[in-house]
């Protein structure tokens, strides 16, 4: 049984760690699932929750930008966010069936993480933006809609969520940190709407057997979500997103090698 929370608590840390930088925290599940045997709970109930703790790590951290939004909503922000989140919703309730059943596997994993890599590199390498004097509240519509566009891609497993919303600001000018900020941001409305869409689907064959199994996910998740977003912050002030590149090209080959 001990051996059982282990595989739990190791999926929620690498949920946590994995949703919010760019490394498609879905390839990283699938895998570390494939590799540890995790099949303890044998319903998509774990996947939902441990999703629920990266989303509540945001809510502690922009606790404050969170509250001064409901109380004094910032129109510009809180409409881009809805821009860039409806192509997402759009896409994905209506081919969310064909996608997991075409691209749920290891060979789509590699390919999106070496090709993604390799994008990042070659974007990353361009001028930073300079027209988001102002950050988050200064994002034009436009640019709002072509992250959420962006994002879209980003239903395929190893493509990452974060990334690809960081690459497409990156791309209409925003700095590495806005954008990082404003992918964080566009997280809570699309993760959330992903987990109660997969909730309703499923809802037929989920259980609360092996709840504190479950528990263990959401904790682990919401601690190193909480962990790597402000260390993610922080580095991205400073450095490319070259590494991140680097470790996705290294990844996707080693799939490729080791697990086809």
């Amino acid at each position: 049984m001990m051996i059982d929370f282990f595989k739990a608590a190791l999926l929620g840390i690498v949920e946590g760690l994995t949703e919010f930088i760019p490394v498609s925290s879905t390839a990283h599940l699938l895998l570390t699932s494939y590799l540890v045997d995790f099949t303890s709970v044998k319903n998509n109930l774990f996947e939902i929750v441990i999703q629920f703790g990266a989303i509540l790590a945001i809510l502690v951290i922009y606790r404050h930008k969170i509250l001064d939004l409901i109380l004094h909503p910032k129109q510009s922000l809180v409409l881009n966010l809805i821009v860039a989140f409806l192509p997402a919703a759009l896409i994905g309730g209506l081919f969310h069936s064909s996608i997991k059943t075409l691209f749920f596997n290891n060979l789509t994993i590699a390919i999106a993480l070496i090709l993604g890599g390799l994008m990042m590199i070659i974007i990353d390498r361009k001028p930073c933006g300079s027209r988001d004097e102002n950050g988050l509240d200064n994002i034009k519509l436009i640019t709002a809609l072509y992250i959420g566009l962006f994002q879209c891609v980003a239903m395929i497993p190893g493509i990452s969520r974060s990334g690809a919303t960081i690459i497409g600001g990156l791309l209409f000018g925003l700095s590495r940190k806005t954008a990082t900020e404003f992918s964080f941001f566009l997280a809570l409305p699309t993760i959330a709407a992903a987990s109660i869409f997969d909730f309703y689907k499923n809802f037929s064959a989920l259980s609360f057997e092996n709840l504190e199994l479950i528990l263990v996910g959401l904790i682990t998740s919401f601690l190193s979500a909480i962990l790597v977003i402000k260390w993610f912050l922080a580095f991205v002030s400073k450095h490319s997103f070259i590494p991140f590149g680097i470790y996705r090209i290294t990844v996707g080959a080693l799939v490729l090698i080791f697990l086809l």
